[in-house]
């Protein structure tokens, strides 16, 4: 799942671009600037690819129709790693509801209760906050009041064991 949100800044807005892993709820891509640009999405695109470990079959792709996200940039790096696309239908923010939600939190829990003086202060709360609290701390209902890490460890520990199982060698 993939969307753009924005926080307030003394200096202006700073924009979001996030990639979550549905499975696990981790957020395993991210990036913030001062613009909402294409190359914002691409990079939180770049960072999930580069950071997650393929899981067997089909990887899709879900963001609302931003233009951002239907731009021919973006689309080709989508169909460089094999993703599969998925786009919301027009006018319909139930298609990204995990996403919303995600974004819906971060104003709650970081957001609404700070003030960001300069970007940069906001940018460095926002990488503390998904990449030590959320992804590492803080439990979630959707995944059984585990973590994102905890969820994901987990996930590749079993398909180690089933490995395993079958590199039996015999005698």
């Amino acid at each position: 799942m993939a969307d753009i949100t924005y926080i307030p800044t003394d200096e202006g807005w700073v924009y979001l671009a996030s990639v979550e892993d549905l499975y696990s709820r981790k957020i395993v891509g991210w990036s913030a600037g001062a613009r909402m640009s294409k190359e914002l999405c691409i990079r939180a695109l770049e960072q999930a690819q580069k950071h997650r470990l393929q899981r067997d079959g089909v990887v899709l792709h879900h963001s609302d129709r931003g233009s951002q996200y239907a731009s021919q940039a973006y689309q080709n790096r989508l169909i460089a790693y094999g993703m599969t696309v998925s786009m919301s239908r027009k006018g319909n923010c139930y298609d990204n509801a995990c996403m919303e939600s995600f974004h819906s939190v971060l104003k709650r829990e970081l957001v609404y209760p700070e003030r960001f003086r300069t970007r940069a202060e906001a940018i460095r709360r926002i990488f503390e906050y998904i990449e030590i609290w959320y992804n590492r701390q803080r439990i979630h209902s959707a995944v059984g009041y585990r973590t994102p890490d905890d969820v994901e460890r987990q996930y590749f520990e079993a398909q180690l064991k089933g490995a395993g199982a079958d590199c039996q060698v015999s005698a």
